[in-house]
C-alpha cells in the first residue's frame, strides 16, 4: 500500500467522522461559543492525558496556536450558521472549503492557480446548487457558513505547512490549547456582533454533557488526528474537496434524524452526484500522479 494510499483511507474515516458534526451542533442546546469552547477544554484535557506537554519549537508553537485559532474561529461561525438556520444549510455552505482552498492555496504558496482545481471547484459548487436553493430567509445562516468556509480553507492550508515534522497527537494538542486561549478572548467581541438568543457561560450537564464529551472525543480527537496524518500525504486541496462529502452524509442523517422537511428528489440526487463526481476525479487525479511520481 502506498502513501498515498493510506492517506485516502486516513482522510475518509475522517470525513465519515465529520459527518457527524453538525448532528452534534443541532442535538447540544448551548449556544455556538459554549459549543465550541468546550470542545476544546474536552479535547485539550483529553490529549493532554495521553501526549503530555511534549516541547516543540517557540516558532512551531505560534504556528500550530495559530491554527488553533483559525479552527476555532471556524467552529464558531459553523455552530452559529446552524443555530441562525439548520443542519443542512451550514453543511452544505461547508461545501465551499474545496473552493477557497483552490483560490487561497495558490497565493498563500505562491504558485500557478491549477485549472483543474477550479474546474473541480465549480462542480462542487453546482452540486450545492443543487442541492439546496439559497431560501433568503436562511440568507443570514448562509452568510455566516460561507465565511465559516472561507476560514476553514485557511486553516487545511497553514495547517498542512504547520504540522509537518511534528506527531499527530502533539499538533492537535497545541492547536486545540492554543485555539481554547484565542476563543476565550475574542468571545466577547463576538457576542457584540452577533448577539446571543440563548444563555452564555453555561455549565454543560445530562444530556449536553454526554454529547459535548462524546464530540470532543470521536468527532475531535478521532477526526482531526486522521485528518492531520492525511495532510501529511495529500495536498491540502485533495483532503479539502474529499470533505464535500460531510455534508452529503450529514444532510441525510439530518433528514432520518430531525425530520427537517426537506424532500429528496431529483436535484438532491443530481447535487450529490455533481459533489461525488468533483472528489473521484480529484482523487483519481491524486493517485495517477503519485503513481507517476512512483515509478
Amino acid at each position: 500500500m502506498t502513501e498515498t494510499q493510506k492517506g485516502f483511507i486516513q482522510l475518509h474515516l475522517s470525513v465519515l467522522l465529520a459527518g457527524f458534526t453538525g448532528l452534534f451542533g443541532r442535538l447540544i442546546t448551548l449556544n455556538e461559543v459554549d459549543i465550541v469552547w468546550y470542545r476544546m477544554l474536552f479535547t485539550t484535557c483529553i490529549l493532554v492525558v495521553f501526549t503530555g506537554l511534549p516541547r516543540v519549537g517557540w516558532r512551531k508553537f505560534m504556528q500550530l496556536t495559530g491554527c488553533g485559532t483559525l479552527l476555532g474561529f471556524h467552529w464558531i461561525l459553523f455552530y452559529g450558521s446552524i443555530k441562525a438556520s439548520n443542519v443542512s444549510i451550514g453543511v452544505i455552505c461547508f461545501s465551499l472549503i474545496g473552493f477557497f482552498t483552490a483560490l487561497f492555496e495558490p497565493v498563500i504558496f505562491r504558485k500557478r492557480f491549477s485549472a483543474t482545481e477550479l474546474l473541480l471547484s465549480l462542480i462542487t459548487v453546482a452540486g450545492v446548487m443543487c442541492i439546496f436553493s439559497l431560501d433568503a430567509r436562511y440568507r443570514y445562516g448562509i452568510t455566516i457558513g460561507v465565511v465559516s468556509s472561507a476560514v476553514c480553507a485557511l486553516y487545511a492550508i497553514c495547517n498542512k505547512k504547520a504540522s509537518a515534522g511534528v506527531r499527530s497527537r502533539t499538533v492537535l494538542m497545541y492547536q486545540m490549547s492554543g485555539g481554547l486561549i484565542a476563543v476565550s478572548a475574542v468571545i466577547p467581541l463576538y457576542l457584540m456582533v452577533f448577539p446571543s438568543q440563548q444563555p452564555v457561560a453555561v455549565v454543560p450537564e445530562g444530556s449536553n454533557l454526554w454529547f459535548m464529551l462524546c464530540h470532543a472525543l470521536f468527532c475531535t480527537v478521532g477526526m482531526y488526528l486522521l485528518q492531520i496524518q492525511a495532510l501529511k500525504r495529500l495536498s491540502a486541496f485533495t483532503v479539502n474537496l474529499t470533505y464535500n462529502l460531510e455534508p452529503c452524509y450529514t444532510i441525510v442523517l439530518a433528514f432520518l434524524i430531525f425530520g427537517e422537511g426537506r424532500e429528496i428528489n431529483f436535484s438532491f440526487y443530481l447535487g450529490v452526484t455533481l459533489i461525488l463526481l468533483s472528489v473521484l476525479l480529484q482523487s483519481i487525479k491524486a493517485l495517477h500522479h503519485s503513481t507517476g511520481h512512483k515509478s
